[in-house]
């Protein structure tokens, strides 16, 4: 990769699993393609999503990165989410589910220039 300065994106640090789901799967229904990366770092799994936050002030988009924190890994490759006049259901899983939207788990490398920015923010 050629030495660039990479901008530092904004760390926000959510509460459950449910809130990245919910925030996940309202991007994938207007359309965009949505995946939640993983990666470990100091002993712990970060599961998120990277969002530009689009027009802020006079920038073409401020960078977001909206993440959890767990002391293990999830055991799936998928986080199902659905929502209905019953509620919200979300699960994970190694496969996808009829009636469930499907965000797939990507397992990045810690090491990439974009997380080392970002890494000692999180926490």
């Amino acid at each position: 990769m050629p030495d660039k300065d990479i901008e530092t994106m904004i760390p926000v640090k959510l509460s459950t699993l449910n809130d990245l789901a919910r925030l996940a799967g309202s991007t994938s229904a207007l359309g965009h393609v949505t995946y939640i990366v993983h990666f470990t770092a100091a002993s712990k799994h970060y599961y998120g999503i990277f969002i530009v936050f689009r027009d802020y002030y006079k920038l073409y988009g401020l960078p977001m990165f909206y993440y959890i924190e767990f002391d293990k890994e999830l055991p799936g490759n998928y986080v199902l989410f659905k929502s209905d006049e019953a509620g919200e259901t979300v699960e994970v899983s190694k496969g996808t589910r009829p009636g469930f939207m499907a965000l797939p788990i990507i397992n990045i490398q810690p090491d990439t220039p974009l997380l080392q920015k970002i890494i000692p923010l999180l926490g």
